[in-house]
């Protein structure tokens, strides 16, 4: 029943954002069809045909190894604050318990490093023009949003970087479609850190989120395209165009720019977390204060805290993706949560309420694997939007105007990613890491 649940939620999703179109008589059916059947196969792919999962699970063995191997630096810096909770170092020495700034953060940095030499070394080049000749052919988008969305699968706001020879003359459906795609995927170097906070609770999630990744780049064009439809002519429809891409001068050069760039980024999401964590509690208490005395003087049991509203809100859709009913309030508030205090946060929590077994049913713990798997929250949008506007000063005015129509095309991407996973979701899967 779920997955009927699921199956359905994903023409509601797509109907939802068709009611806030910029333009609802124009519609590019050609982008909707072929956008859900991509994301239809590869969701059948890797959730039932069995090589396709025999895939997922190298892949996210892989992925875990390789996350082993970055904590080796860590360790060496760190000692036991470095030691993630119930393992010992080599001297018999235990963990002092979990440390976000020691444990996780850091591994963003050896992925940003890693990716650098994969960039110099040619290999994500290649997989980020098969991706877009893909978009662009059966989609028929323009080359230059098929190549920045390609890019977002596997990192973040650099991704524009890529076709900054284009960004000038993009339409603004265009614009929308790169900051929806930048919003709604996650860059591999911060995947890193999720599969570092979730591994314990949910070992097969390494291969869920590089999946959600993929399937969130689709999704990003098809609810960018009907929020935002195109109504000009772009300038590269229809054409293959490589990435602008700046080589450095041997490999060295190119780990320690990624490292430095891994450096940036940390430091980038420690402050965010400083800032709208603080905010969150400022205006909790101020939520908090009055909806008790609201809740005392009218006998309402509303949960007045931020997280609480937000879970309000997206409620309905929750249901509407296919997290079961007892479920379906917990994984919201999650939901609500990225929006306001980053996917980070909301990873952080759902390890939480795995390792304390608050969920009833296990395709809840999935869909909002999915669900969460994106920049879809407001720091972002600041992100997404000024790092582009800094790429081309000219566009600023167009990137803002496009910016938060792209966020939520991004959120309910997300969204349309999480129904997608449950259509084909069964609980006797080899994926759901048991």
């Amino acid at each position: 029943m779920y997955n009927l649940v699921s199956f359905s939620g994903i023409f509601i999703l797509m109907a939802f954002a068709w009611t806030i179109s910029s333009n609802r008589r124009v519609i590019n059916w050609r982008v909707i069809l072929w956008g859900t059947a991509l994301q239809m196969a590869f969701a059948l792919f890797i959730f039932v045909v069995p090589t396709g999962s025999q895939i997922f699970l190298i892949l996210n063995d892989a992925v875990v190894k390789v996350l082993d191997s970055a904590t080796a630096g860590t360790r060496f810096l760190f000692g036991r604050l470095a030691l993630p909770p119930g393992t010992k170092n080599e001297f018999g020495e235990d963990s002092l318990g979990f440390f976000l700034s020691f444990q996780a953060l850091p591994t963003i940095i050896f992925f940003s490093s890693l990716m650098a030499a994969l960039y110099y070394l040619g290999i994500m080049s290649r997989l980020i023009k098969v991706f877009s000749k893909v978009f662009t052919k059966l989609m028929r988008i323009s080359g230059a949003e098929s190549l920045s969305v390609s890019s977002n699968i596997f990192v973040g706001v650099e991704a524009n970087m890529t076709v900054l020879p284009y960004l000038n003359g993009m339409t603004r459906s265009e614009l929308c479609t790169i900051l929806a795609a930048g919003m709604s995927t996650t860059a591999s170097s911060v995947l890193a850190l999720y599969v570092f906070l979730l591994h314990d609770s949910f070992p097969a999630i390494a291969g869920h989120l590089v999946s959600a990744s993929v399937l969130s780049a689709i999704a990003a064009i098809v609810m960018s395209k009907i929020i935002m439809p195109e109504t000009e002519r772009p300038e590269t429809l229809g054409t293959n165009i490589e990435p602008h891409y700046q080589k450095e001068s041997s490999l060295m050069e190119a780990i320690i720019n990624g490292s430095n760039e891994g450096v940036k980024m940390v430091i980038g999401i420690m402050a965010l977390l400083l800032a709208f964590l603080g905010i969150a509690a400022l205006a909790d208490g101020i939520f908090s204060g009055l909806g008790l005395r609201l809740n005392s003087l009218t006998g309402l049991g509303i949960d007045w805290s931020l997280k609480g509203l937000l879970g309000y809100f997206f409620y309905p859709f929750t249901l509407i993706i296919g997290v079961p009913y007892p479920d379906a309030f917990e994984i919201s508030k999650l939901i609500g949560e990225r929006t306001v205090l980053t996917e980070v946060k909301s990873y952080q929590d759902l390890a939480v309420l795995l390792s304390k077994n608050a969920l009833k049913e296990p395709r809840s713990a999935v869909l909002a694997a999915y669900a969460l798997c994106g920049f879809a929250h407001v720091a972002s949008l600041a992100i997404f939007v000024g790092g582009t506007a800094a790429l081309v000063p000219k566009r600023t005015k167009d990137l803002s105007e496009v910016g938060f129509r792209a966020l939520i095309a991004a959120t309910l991407a997300c969204l349309m990613t999480a129904a997608m996973a449950g259509t084909f979701f069964t609980e006797s899967s080899i994926l759901l890491g048991k």
